[in-house]
Protein backbone atom coordinates (compact mmCIF):
# COMPACT_ATOMS: atom_id res chain seq x y z
CA UNK A 1 0.00 0.00 0.00
CA UNK A 2 2.76 2.38 0.88
CA UNK A 3 4.55 1.67 -2.41
CA UNK A 4 1.41 2.24 -4.46
CA UNK A 5 0.63 5.40 -2.51
CA UNK A 6 4.10 6.70 -3.19
CA UNK A 7 3.82 5.87 -6.89
CA UNK A 8 0.46 7.62 -7.02
CA UNK A 9 1.90 10.74 -5.46
CA UNK A 10 4.85 10.59 -7.83
CA UNK A 11 2.53 10.29 -10.84
CA UNK A 12 0.47 13.22 -9.64
CA UNK A 13 3.58 15.32 -9.11
CA UNK A 14 4.88 14.41 -12.56
CA UNK A 15 1.54 15.40 -14.13
CA UNK A 16 1.63 18.69 -12.26
CA UNK A 17 5.14 19.45 -13.51
CA UNK A 18 4.03 18.68 -17.05
CA UNK A 19 1.26 21.30 -16.94
CA UNK A 20 2.01 24.67 -18.59
CA UNK A 21 3.05 27.53 -16.32
CA UNK A 22 0.50 29.93 -17.79
CA UNK A 23 -1.51 29.92 -14.57
CA UNK A 24 0.92 32.40 -13.06
CA UNK A 25 -0.08 36.06 -13.38
CA UNK A 26 2.38 38.29 -15.16
CA UNK A 27 3.92 41.17 -13.23
CA UNK A 28 5.67 42.96 -16.09
CA UNK A 29 4.39 44.94 -19.06
CA UNK A 30 5.84 46.23 -22.31
CA UNK A 31 4.37 49.38 -23.79
CA UNK A 32 5.45 51.48 -26.72
CA UNK A 33 5.27 55.11 -27.73
CA UNK A 34 6.26 57.11 -30.79
CA UNK A 35 8.74 59.66 -29.49
CA UNK A 36 11.91 59.08 -27.55
CA UNK A 37 12.20 61.46 -24.59
CA UNK A 38 15.16 63.81 -25.17
CA UNK A 39 15.94 63.53 -21.45
CA UNK A 40 14.15 62.31 -18.33
CA UNK A 41 13.72 65.51 -16.32
CA UNK A 42 10.37 67.29 -16.90
CA UNK A 43 11.65 70.37 -15.04
CA UNK A 44 14.25 70.95 -17.77
CA UNK A 45 12.49 70.25 -21.07
CA UNK A 46 9.00 70.77 -22.52
CA UNK A 47 8.81 67.48 -24.46
CA UNK A 48 5.63 65.59 -23.60
CA UNK A 49 7.50 62.31 -24.16
CA UNK A 50 9.34 62.89 -20.87
CA UNK A 51 6.13 62.85 -18.87
CA UNK A 52 5.01 59.80 -20.85
CA UNK A 53 7.77 57.94 -19.01
CA UNK A 54 8.26 59.57 -15.62
CA UNK A 55 5.04 61.34 -14.55
CA UNK A 56 3.88 59.77 -11.27
CA UNK A 57 5.89 56.64 -12.08
CA UNK A 58 9.23 58.15 -11.07
CA UNK A 59 8.52 61.77 -10.14
CA UNK A 60 5.63 63.23 -8.13
CA UNK A 61 4.39 66.68 -7.15
CA UNK A 62 2.53 68.05 -4.16
CA UNK A 63 -0.70 67.56 -6.08
CA UNK A 64 -1.59 64.97 -8.69
CA UNK A 65 -3.69 65.00 -11.85
CA UNK A 66 -5.90 61.91 -11.91
CA UNK A 67 -7.15 59.86 -14.86
CA UNK A 68 -10.30 62.00 -15.14
CA UNK A 69 -8.40 65.28 -14.88
CA UNK A 70 -9.19 66.10 -11.24
CA UNK A 71 -6.64 67.61 -8.87
CA UNK A 72 -5.94 65.19 -6.01
CA UNK A 73 -3.45 64.97 -3.13
CA UNK A 74 0.03 63.91 -4.16
CA UNK A 75 3.03 64.25 -1.87
CA UNK A 76 0.88 66.67 0.09
CA UNK A 77 -1.82 64.69 1.86
CA UNK A 78 -3.91 67.82 2.45
CA UNK A 79 -3.84 71.62 2.29
CA UNK A 80 -5.69 74.71 3.45
CA UNK A 81 -6.14 77.96 1.52
CA UNK A 82 -6.44 81.45 3.04
CA UNK A 83 -7.56 84.49 1.04
CA UNK A 84 -7.06 82.47 -2.17
CA UNK A 85 -3.36 83.29 -1.92
CA UNK A 86 -1.83 81.39 1.01
CA UNK A 87 -1.52 77.62 0.65
CA UNK A 88 -0.45 75.55 3.64
CA UNK A 89 0.48 72.01 2.60
CA UNK A 90 0.67 69.07 5.00
CA UNK A 91 3.19 66.61 3.60
CA UNK A 92 2.98 62.84 3.76
CA UNK A 93 5.23 61.35 6.45
CA UNK A 94 7.87 58.76 5.71
CA UNK A 95 8.36 59.58 2.03
CA UNK A 96 11.83 58.89 0.65
CA UNK A 97 13.53 59.43 -2.65
CA UNK A 98 14.74 56.36 -4.50
CA UNK A 99 18.25 56.88 -3.14
CA UNK A 100 16.96 56.86 0.46
CA UNK A 101 17.07 60.61 1.08
CA UNK A 102 14.01 61.97 2.93
CA UNK A 103 11.36 64.13 1.30
CA UNK A 104 10.36 67.05 3.52
CA UNK A 105 9.39 70.72 3.48
CA UNK A 106 12.94 71.84 2.68
CA UNK A 107 12.73 69.91 -0.60
CA UNK A 108 9.52 71.76 -1.51
CA UNK A 109 11.19 75.09 -0.81
CA UNK A 110 14.21 74.14 -2.92
CA UNK A 111 12.07 72.86 -5.80
CA UNK A 112 9.82 75.90 -6.10
CA UNK A 113 12.55 78.48 -5.59
CA UNK A 114 14.70 76.73 -8.18
CA UNK A 115 11.81 76.68 -10.67
CA UNK A 116 11.09 80.41 -10.32
CA UNK A 117 14.69 81.63 -10.18
CA UNK A 118 15.94 84.08 -12.77
CA UNK A 119 18.23 81.43 -14.29
CA UNK A 120 15.56 78.73 -14.25
CA UNK A 121 15.23 76.60 -17.38
CA UNK A 122 11.89 75.14 -16.29
CA UNK A 123 9.71 74.86 -19.43
CA UNK A 124 6.67 76.10 -17.49
CA UNK A 125 8.36 78.83 -15.50
CA UNK A 126 5.15 80.88 -15.61
CA UNK A 127 3.54 78.35 -13.25
CA UNK A 128 5.82 79.59 -10.49
CA UNK A 129 5.78 83.33 -11.25
CA UNK A 130 2.96 84.04 -8.74
CA UNK A 131 4.92 82.45 -5.87
CA UNK A 132 6.06 85.18 -3.48
CA UNK A 133 7.50 83.12 -0.62
CA UNK A 134 7.94 79.48 0.37
CA UNK A 135 8.23 78.99 4.12
CA UNK A 136 9.20 75.82 5.98
CA UNK A 137 6.86 75.70 8.97
CA UNK A 138 8.13 72.32 10.17
CA UNK A 139 9.53 69.25 8.38
CA UNK A 140 6.06 68.16 7.23
CA UNK A 141 4.42 71.56 6.73
CA UNK A 142 5.19 74.17 4.09
CA UNK A 143 3.44 77.45 3.37
CA UNK A 144 3.38 78.92 -0.15
CA UNK A 145 2.29 82.55 -0.39
CA UNK A 146 1.29 83.96 -3.78
CA UNK A 147 1.65 87.57 -4.86
CA UNK A 148 -1.71 87.33 -6.64
CA UNK A 149 -4.63 84.99 -6.98
CA UNK A 150 -3.97 82.11 -9.37
CA UNK A 151 -7.02 80.01 -10.15
CA UNK A 152 -4.89 77.18 -11.59
CA UNK A 153 -2.19 77.05 -8.92
CA UNK A 154 -3.14 73.67 -7.42
CA UNK A 155 -3.58 72.15 -10.88
CA UNK A 156 -0.27 73.56 -12.09
CA UNK A 157 1.53 72.11 -9.08
CA UNK A 158 0.34 68.71 -10.24
CA UNK A 159 1.97 69.02 -13.67
CA UNK A 160 5.21 67.40 -14.71
CA UNK A 161 7.14 70.67 -14.56
CA UNK A 162 6.29 70.96 -10.84
CA UNK A 163 7.55 67.56 -9.64
CA UNK A 164 9.67 67.45 -6.51
CA UNK A 165 13.44 67.20 -6.95
CA UNK A 166 16.07 66.72 -4.25
CA UNK A 167 18.94 69.25 -4.14
CA UNK A 168 21.51 66.45 -4.34
CA UNK A 169 20.15 64.93 -7.56
CA UNK A 170 18.45 67.84 -9.34
CA UNK A 171 21.46 68.35 -11.60
CA UNK A 172 21.62 64.72 -12.76
CA UNK A 173 17.93 63.92 -13.22
CA UNK A 174 18.18 64.38 -16.96
CA UNK A 175 19.98 61.07 -17.40
CA UNK A 176 19.41 59.29 -14.07
CA UNK A 177 16.10 60.45 -12.57
CA UNK A 178 15.65 60.02 -8.83
CA UNK A 179 12.15 60.64 -7.55
CA UNK A 180 9.69 59.45 -4.92
CA UNK A 181 7.38 57.42 -7.18
CA UNK A 182 6.28 53.77 -7.23
CA UNK A 183 8.92 52.86 -9.83
CA UNK A 184 12.67 53.42 -9.91
CA UNK A 185 14.63 54.19 -13.04
CA UNK A 186 16.77 51.18 -13.96
CA UNK A 187 18.30 52.10 -17.31
CA UNK A 188 17.78 53.71 -20.68
CA UNK A 189 18.95 52.30 -23.98
CA UNK A 190 19.09 55.38 -26.25
CA UNK A 191 16.88 55.08 -29.29
CA UNK A 192 15.29 51.91 -27.97
CA UNK A 193 13.72 51.78 -24.50
CA UNK A 194 13.50 52.93 -20.89
CA UNK A 195 13.15 50.37 -18.11
CA UNK A 196 11.50 51.05 -14.75
CA UNK A 197 11.35 48.63 -11.81
CA UNK A 198 9.17 48.51 -8.71
CA UNK A 199 10.26 50.73 -5.81
CA UNK A 200 10.28 48.42 -2.76
CA UNK A 201 10.23 51.38 -0.37
CA UNK A 202 7.34 53.25 -1.96
CA UNK A 203 5.26 55.30 0.50
CA UNK A 204 1.93 54.35 -1.10
CA UNK A 205 0.26 51.10 -2.15
CA UNK A 206 2.86 48.83 -3.76
CA UNK A 207 2.45 48.64 -7.54
CA UNK A 208 1.45 45.21 -8.81
CA UNK A 209 3.90 45.41 -11.68
CA UNK A 210 7.54 44.67 -10.91
CA UNK A 211 8.90 45.91 -14.23
CA UNK A 212 7.75 48.34 -16.92
CA UNK A 213 9.54 48.42 -20.25
CA UNK A 214 8.79 51.46 -22.40
CA UNK A 215 9.91 51.04 -25.98
CA UNK A 216 10.31 53.68 -28.65
CA UNK A 217 8.63 52.64 -31.92
CA UNK A 218 8.27 55.67 -34.13
CA UNK A 219 6.96 54.05 -37.30
CA UNK A 220 3.18 53.38 -37.22
CA UNK A 221 3.56 50.23 -39.34
CA UNK A 222 6.18 48.93 -36.92
CA UNK A 223 3.79 49.63 -34.04
CA UNK A 224 1.19 47.44 -35.72
CA UNK A 225 3.73 44.66 -36.28
CA UNK A 226 4.96 44.80 -32.67
CA UNK A 227 1.43 44.37 -31.34
CA UNK A 228 0.54 41.52 -33.68
CA UNK A 229 3.79 39.66 -32.93
CA UNK A 230 3.28 39.95 -29.18
CA UNK A 231 6.44 41.98 -28.61
CA UNK A 232 4.36 44.82 -27.12
CA UNK A 233 1.38 44.58 -24.75
CA UNK A 234 -0.06 48.06 -25.13
CA UNK A 235 0.42 51.19 -27.20
CA UNK A 236 -1.36 53.97 -25.27
CA UNK A 237 -1.16 56.41 -28.18
CA UNK A 238 -1.43 54.35 -31.34
CA UNK A 239 -0.24 56.21 -34.43
CA UNK A 240 -1.54 53.96 -37.24
CA UNK A 241 -5.14 55.17 -37.19
CA UNK A 242 -5.90 53.47 -40.50
CA UNK A 243 -4.99 50.09 -38.93
CA UNK A 244 -7.38 50.36 -35.98
CA UNK A 245 -10.12 48.33 -37.70
CA UNK A 246 -8.05 45.16 -37.80
CA UNK A 247 -7.53 45.31 -34.04
CA UNK A 248 -11.22 45.89 -33.37
CA UNK A 249 -11.97 42.58 -35.09
CA UNK A 250 -9.23 40.67 -33.24
CA UNK A 251 -10.13 39.10 -29.84
CA UNK A 252 -6.48 39.32 -28.80
CA UNK A 253 -6.80 43.10 -28.50
CA UNK A 254 -9.01 45.85 -27.19
CA UNK A 255 -9.38 49.27 -28.82
CA UNK A 256 -10.01 52.13 -26.38
CA UNK A 257 -10.79 55.60 -27.77
CA UNK A 258 -10.49 58.59 -25.48
CA UNK A 259 -9.71 62.31 -25.55
CA UNK A 260 -6.59 64.38 -24.99
CA UNK A 261 -5.68 67.96 -24.20
CA UNK A 262 -3.83 68.14 -27.51
CA UNK A 263 -4.98 71.12 -29.55
CA UNK A 264 -3.29 70.41 -32.88
CA UNK A 265 -2.36 73.60 -34.68
CA UNK A 266 -0.70 74.75 -37.85
CA UNK A 267 1.52 77.16 -35.97
CA UNK A 268 2.50 80.32 -37.82
CA UNK A 269 5.31 82.67 -36.91
CA UNK A 270 3.22 85.81 -36.33
CA UNK A 271 6.30 88.05 -36.30
CA UNK A 272 7.55 86.94 -39.70
CA UNK A 273 6.18 88.27 -43.01
CA UNK A 274 3.79 87.39 -44.53
CA UNK A 275 2.36 85.69 -41.42
CA UNK A 276 2.28 89.00 -39.57
CA UNK A 277 -0.71 89.87 -41.80
CA UNK A 278 -3.99 88.56 -40.42
CA UNK A 279 -5.37 88.30 -43.96
CA UNK A 280 -2.68 85.76 -44.85
CA UNK A 281 -3.31 83.74 -41.70
CA UNK A 282 -7.05 83.68 -42.42
CA UNK A 283 -6.40 82.70 -46.02
CA UNK A 284 -4.38 79.74 -44.86
CA UNK A 285 -7.15 78.55 -42.56
CA UNK A 286 -9.80 79.00 -45.28
CA UNK A 287 -7.64 76.81 -47.55
CA UNK A 288 -7.78 73.84 -45.16
CA UNK A 289 -10.65 71.35 -45.02
CA UNK A 290 -10.52 70.26 -41.37
CA UNK A 291 -12.85 67.29 -41.79
CA UNK A 292 -10.94 65.98 -44.80
CA UNK A 293 -7.77 66.37 -42.76
CA UNK A 294 -9.26 64.36 -39.88
CA UNK A 295 -10.51 61.66 -42.24
CA UNK A 296 -7.23 61.42 -44.12
CA UNK A 297 -4.82 61.63 -41.21
CA UNK A 298 -6.78 60.21 -38.26
CA UNK A 299 -9.13 57.80 -40.07
CA UNK A 300 -12.06 59.84 -38.82
CA UNK A 301 -10.99 60.04 -35.19
CA UNK A 302 -10.61 63.52 -33.70
CA UNK A 303 -12.70 66.68 -33.47
CA UNK A 304 -12.26 69.87 -35.55
CA UNK A 305 -11.43 73.01 -33.57
CA UNK A 306 -11.67 76.69 -34.43
CA UNK A 307 -9.56 78.08 -31.58
CA UNK A 308 -7.09 76.85 -28.99
CA UNK A 309 -9.35 75.05 -26.51
CA UNK A 310 -10.38 71.45 -25.88
CA UNK A 311 -14.03 70.66 -26.80
CA UNK A 312 -14.55 68.61 -23.63
CA UNK A 313 -13.63 71.53 -21.35
CA UNK A 314 -16.10 73.86 -19.63
CA UNK A 315 -16.09 77.17 -21.47
CA UNK A 316 -15.49 75.68 -24.93
CA UNK A 317 -16.96 77.64 -27.86
CA UNK A 318 -17.27 76.03 -31.31
CA UNK A 319 -15.61 78.58 -33.59
CA UNK A 320 -14.93 76.37 -36.60
CA UNK A 321 -17.47 78.49 -38.51
CA UNK A 322 -15.34 81.64 -38.22
CA UNK A 323 -12.96 80.44 -40.94
CA UNK A 324 -14.62 77.51 -42.74
CA UNK A 325 -13.11 75.73 -45.72
CA UNK A 326 -13.43 78.19 -48.58
CA UNK A 327 -10.60 78.20 -51.18
CA UNK A 328 -12.17 81.08 -53.11
CA UNK A 329 -12.17 83.22 -49.97
CA UNK A 330 -8.56 82.19 -49.33
CA UNK A 331 -7.48 83.35 -52.79
CA UNK A 332 -9.36 86.65 -52.38
CA UNK A 333 -7.67 87.35 -49.05
CA UNK A 334 -4.25 86.59 -50.55
CA UNK A 335 -4.92 89.06 -53.40
CA UNK A 336 -6.03 91.66 -50.85
CA UNK A 337 -2.82 91.10 -48.88
CA UNK A 338 -0.70 91.62 -52.01
CA UNK A 339 -0.08 88.00 -53.00
CA UNK A 340 -2.22 87.40 -56.10
CA UNK A 341 0.12 84.59 -57.15
CA UNK A 342 0.61 83.21 -53.65
CA UNK A 343 4.07 82.83 -52.15
CA UNK A 344 6.71 80.28 -51.17
CA UNK A 345 7.19 79.12 -47.58
CA UNK A 346 8.47 76.24 -45.47
CA UNK A 347 6.68 73.78 -43.23
CA UNK A 348 9.03 72.31 -40.59
CA UNK A 349 7.53 69.12 -39.21
CA UNK A 350 8.39 67.12 -36.06
CA UNK A 351 8.30 63.30 -36.19
CA UNK A 352 4.79 62.33 -34.93
CA UNK A 353 2.72 60.64 -37.63
CA UNK A 354 -0.17 63.08 -37.18
CA UNK A 355 2.21 65.99 -37.91
CA UNK A 356 3.93 64.44 -40.92
CA UNK A 357 0.69 63.21 -42.51
CA UNK A 358 -1.13 66.47 -41.80
CA UNK A 359 1.76 68.33 -43.39
CA UNK A 360 1.42 66.42 -46.65
CA UNK A 361 -2.31 67.13 -46.90
CA UNK A 362 -1.94 70.77 -45.87
CA UNK A 363 0.80 71.21 -48.46
CA UNK A 364 -1.74 70.08 -51.08
CA UNK A 365 -4.50 72.31 -49.67
CA UNK A 366 -2.21 75.37 -49.74
CA UNK A 367 -1.05 74.62 -53.28
CA UNK A 368 -4.64 74.93 -54.47
CA UNK A 369 -4.69 78.60 -53.42
CA UNK A 370 -1.17 79.39 -54.67
CA UNK A 371 0.89 78.90 -51.51
CA UNK A 372 3.89 76.70 -52.27
CA UNK A 373 5.02 75.08 -49.02
CA UNK A 374 8.25 73.10 -48.88
CA UNK A 375 8.20 70.36 -46.22
CA UNK A 376 11.27 70.03 -44.00
CA UNK A 377 11.16 66.98 -41.67
CA UNK A 378 12.91 67.47 -38.33
CA UNK A 379 13.83 65.09 -35.55
CA UNK A 380 12.20 66.14 -32.31
CA UNK A 381 15.32 67.40 -30.54
CA UNK A 382 16.12 69.51 -33.61
CA UNK A 383 12.53 70.78 -33.77
CA UNK A 384 12.65 71.80 -30.09
CA UNK A 385 15.90 73.67 -30.64
CA UNK A 386 15.22 75.39 -33.96
CA UNK A 387 11.45 75.95 -33.91
CA UNK A 388 10.39 76.00 -30.27
CA UNK A 389 13.41 77.68 -28.67
CA UNK A 390 14.89 79.82 -31.47
CA UNK A 391 11.58 80.67 -33.25
CA UNK A 392 13.29 79.91 -36.57
CA UNK A 393 10.43 78.77 -38.78
CA UNK A 394 7.57 79.86 -41.03
CA UNK A 395 4.98 77.21 -40.18
CA UNK A 396 4.91 73.93 -38.24
CA UNK A 397 2.37 71.42 -36.95
CA UNK A 398 2.23 70.27 -33.35
CA UNK A 399 -0.30 69.20 -30.73
CA UNK A 400 -0.13 71.33 -27.58
CA UNK A 401 -0.90 68.91 -24.78
CA UNK A 402 -0.73 71.06 -21.64
CA UNK A 403 -4.21 71.38 -20.09
CA UNK A 404 -5.86 74.79 -20.37
CA UNK A 405 -2.78 76.29 -21.99
CA UNK A 406 -4.58 79.03 -23.93
CA UNK A 407 -2.84 81.74 -21.78
CA UNK A 408 0.37 80.86 -23.64
CA UNK A 409 -0.80 83.25 -26.34
CA UNK A 410 -0.18 86.04 -23.84
CA UNK A 411 3.40 85.06 -23.02
CA UNK A 412 6.04 87.70 -23.72
CA UNK A 413 8.31 85.26 -25.49
CA UNK A 414 6.78 82.21 -27.10
CA UNK A 415 7.44 80.63 -30.44
CA UNK A 416 4.16 81.82 -32.03
CA UNK A 417 5.21 85.46 -31.51
CA UNK A 418 1.54 86.40 -31.12
CA UNK A 419 0.85 89.83 -29.57
CA UNK A 420 -2.55 91.23 -28.59
CA UNK A 421 -2.95 93.61 -25.62
CA UNK A 422 -6.67 92.80 -25.32
CA UNK A 423 -5.86 89.12 -25.01
CA UNK A 424 -3.19 89.86 -22.39
CA UNK A 425 -5.77 91.76 -20.32
CA UNK A 426 -7.98 88.67 -20.35
CA UNK A 427 -5.05 86.52 -19.19
CA UNK A 428 -4.60 88.85 -16.23
CA UNK A 429 -8.31 88.63 -15.41
CA UNK A 430 -8.23 84.84 -15.69
CA UNK A 431 -5.27 84.59 -13.34
CA UNK A 432 -7.13 86.65 -10.74
CA UNK A 433 -10.37 84.67 -11.00
CA UNK A 434 -11.22 81.61 -8.91
CA UNK A 435 -14.95 81.33 -9.70
CA UNK A 436 -15.29 78.56 -12.29
CA UNK A 437 -18.29 80.10 -14.05
CA UNK A 438 -16.51 83.40 -14.55
CA UNK A 439 -13.35 81.57 -15.69
CA UNK A 440 -15.42 79.77 -18.36
CA UNK A 441 -16.69 83.13 -19.62
CA UNK A 442 -13.16 84.48 -19.89
CA UNK A 443 -12.02 81.36 -21.70
CA UNK A 444 -14.79 81.96 -24.23
CA UNK A 445 -13.66 85.54 -24.84
CA UNK A 446 -10.07 84.40 -25.27
CA UNK A 447 -11.09 81.76 -27.81
CA UNK A 448 -13.00 84.32 -29.86
CA UNK A 449 -10.04 86.71 -30.03
CA UNK A 450 -7.72 83.95 -31.24
CA UNK A 451 -10.25 82.83 -33.85
CA UNK A 452 -10.77 86.36 -35.16
CA UNK A 453 -7.03 87.00 -35.26
CA UNK A 454 -6.40 83.49 -36.61
CA UNK A 455 -3.36 83.44 -34.35
CA UNK A 456 -2.61 79.96 -35.71
CA UNK A 457 -4.27 77.50 -38.01
CA UNK A 458 -6.57 75.57 -35.68
CA UNK A 459 -6.94 72.01 -36.95
CA UNK A 460 -8.25 69.32 -34.59
CA UNK A 461 -8.24 67.96 -31.06
CA UNK A 462 -5.83 65.03 -31.06
CA UNK A 463 -7.63 61.78 -30.15
CA UNK A 464 -6.22 59.08 -27.90
CA UNK A 465 -6.54 55.66 -29.52
CA UNK A 466 -5.10 52.89 -27.36
CA UNK A 467 -4.52 49.30 -28.47
CA UNK A 468 -4.09 46.96 -25.52
CA UNK A 469 -4.34 43.36 -24.41
CA UNK A 470 -7.88 42.88 -23.06
CA UNK A 471 -6.66 41.51 -19.72
CA UNK A 472 -4.38 44.47 -18.96
CA UNK A 473 -6.23 46.68 -16.47
CA UNK A 474 -5.64 50.22 -15.23
CA UNK A 475 -4.34 52.12 -18.27
CA UNK A 476 -5.83 55.60 -18.67
CA UNK A 477 -8.56 55.94 -21.30
CA UNK A 478 -8.25 59.73 -21.59
CA UNK A 479 -5.13 61.86 -21.43
CA UNK A 480 -5.77 64.85 -19.12
CA UNK A 481 -2.00 65.18 -18.93
CA UNK A 482 0.54 63.32 -21.00
CA UNK A 483 1.37 60.37 -18.79
CA UNK A 484 1.41 56.60 -18.64
CA UNK A 485 0.65 56.20 -14.94
CA UNK A 486 1.48 52.56 -14.24
CA UNK A 487 0.92 52.68 -10.48
CA UNK A 488 -2.44 50.87 -10.64
CA UNK A 489 -1.92 48.75 -13.75
CA UNK A 490 -2.11 44.95 -13.48
CA UNK A 491 -2.92 41.76 -15.36
CA UNK A 492 -6.17 40.02 -14.46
Amino acid sequence: MRVFAFLGLLAAATATLAMPAAAQTRDNVVLAFSLEPPMLDPTANAAAAINDVVYWNVFQGLTRITANGDVAPGLAESWTVTDDRVFRFKLRPGVKFHDGKPFDASVVKFTYERAKADDSTNPQKQYFAPIETVTVVDPLTVEVRLSRVDGLFLANMGMGAAIMVHPDTAATNRQTPVGTGPFRFERQIPGDRVILVRNPDYWGPAPRLSRVEMRVIADPAAQTAALLSGDVDVIPFFGAYEAVAQFRNNPRFQVVVGSTEGETVLAMNNAKPPFNDVRVRKAIQHAIDRQQLIDGVLAGFGTPIGSHFAPHRAGYVDLTGVTPYDPAKARALLREAGFPNGFETTLRLPPPAYARKSGELIQAFLAEVGIRARIEPYEFAQWLDVVFRKFDYDMTIIAHVEPLDIPNYGRDSYYWNYKNPQFNTLVTSLNQTVDQGRRAEIYGQMQRILAEDQANGFLFQLPKVMITRPNLVGMWKDQPVFANDMSEVFWR
